[in-house]
């Protein structure tokens, strides 16, 4: 799908480049008659545009499939998450070192439409809180796989840090640091 959409973005590149540096100025200075080579030039913008959002939506349905069913539950996991730097009742044995998560999530151009509305008769943005709340999902699930394959018994001292990349897109990293812990004192 990356070559595809590669091939797309550079047909919109080339098609861009031709109608703005060659056939604005000899459309200005020629007859009004569009000449073969800047209709061509107009259709690899568009089709450039149209094969880079195909190949992005195809891509994301094949990315969401295994996400969905991938996504933590407390139940799958042993490992015990919290953002003490003490686990009362247990003494740290081993620190394992910092375990991290990290994902940069969208939402749709449609939901940030719609969030965008939102704004102007105020209230929660929807839309954006469940892209965050996913996104969190995302990166807790990643770093407790990390810690799970230094087969720690808990991550503690769990921090989220989150950035604006784009105006719908935000990124967020979980990290903390991965312990064995002691038996629990009977």
């Amino acid at each position: 799908m990356k070559a595809i959409r590669l091939v797309g973005g550079l047909a919109f590149i080339l098609g861009l480049f031709t109608v703005v540096f060659i056939g604005i100025p000899w459309y200005l200075y020629h007859d009004h008659m569009l000449p073969w080579w800047l209709k061509t030039a107009v259709y690899l913008i568009m089709g450039g545009i149209l094969v880079v959002l195909i190949s992005v939506a195809v891509e994301h349905k094949e990315m969401m499939a295994p996400t969905e069913q991938s996504l933590p539950s407390k139940a799958r996991t042993q490992i015990l998450l919290q953002t003490a730097v003490e686990v009362p009742g247990r003494r740290i044995v081993e620190n394992l070192g910092l375990v991290k998560g990290h994902t940069i999530y969208a939402v749709s151009l449609g939901k940030d439409l719609s969030a965008l509305l939102r704004l102007i008769p105020g209230g929660e943005l929807v839309e954006y809180s469940e892209m965050m709340g996913r996104a969190r999902e995302i990166a807790t699930q990643r770093m407790v796989q990390e810690a799970e394959a230094l087969g720690a018994d808990a991550i503690i001292n769990i921090r989220f840090v989150t950035t604006s990349v784009v105006t719908s897109a935000s990124e967020l990293l979980a990290y903390g640091t991965a312990v064995k812990l002691s038996n629990p004192a009977a």
